[in-house]
């Protein structure tokens, strides 16, 4: 099943079919992913990982911006995440995270890959909960976090070598050593919109 979300352009799957319910009252995307599924390109070498499946839409022309509140419901297991996601093959890749650390604690992660990944580490989670938001700005990307969807703070800036015509947007659940995962998306919102600085924005 492929819902349709009110002010997003027609989704699909980026991967195989996932697991979706969508609440119309609550206005609430959930994602269920299997276990052990996750995206990776090993900067180490080891096996590159793409059994998680995005429920997406084609990116547009020109800039945009799509953000979210996530939250991964339930009891988690190490790297269980709730994601923002730009898509444009196995090779070409980025996600925006609410993730569970080794550690025993969520944070913000952030993983852009052009051939590996290269994962960096935000912040603390200091509630369930977090903004995220992924905006294009010419040729670049940027991701933001923020604790109210008020005040967002800065987490990267990047590029993808892909055309911009090629690149999906959208949510993804993942479960990489665990049983599977539940994230919830919503106060989802999107905009044809270019943001005015990327990096001031207090």
């Amino acid at each position: 099943m492929t819902p349709s979300l009110p002010g997003l352009p027609p989704l699909f799957w980026t991967g195989t079919e996932g697991i979706v319910s969508y609440d119309e009252d609550a206005a609430t995307l959930q994602l269920t992913a299997r276990a052990g599924v996750d995206w990776t390109n090993d900067a180490t070498g080891g096996p590159a990982q793409h059994a998680a499946t995005a429920l997406a839409f084609s990116a547009p022309d020109g800039d945009f911006v799509l953000s979210a509140r996530v939250r991964v419901l339930g009891a988690r297991s190490t790297f269980d995440a709730g994601a923002l996601a730009v898509w444009a093959g196995p090779d070409r890749w980025a996600k925006l995270c609410n993730e569970y650390s080794p550690q025993s604690a969520a944070m913000v992660v952030s993983v852009v890959t052009n051939a590996f990944s290269d994962d960096a580490n935000g912040p603390l989670l200091d509630a369930d909960a977090v903004y995220l938001r992924v905006a294009r700005r010419g040729p670049a990307f940027a991701f933001h976090s923020s604790r109210d969807g008020v005040a967002w703070d800065f987490v990267r800036l990047f590029r993808l070598d892909v055309a911009a015509a090629a690149v999906s947007i959208g949510f993804l659940a993942q479960a990489p050593l665990g049983d599977g995962a539940t994230a919830a998306f919503d106060e989802i919102a999107y905009a044809r919109t270019s943001l005015a600085d990327l990096r001031d924005l207090s």
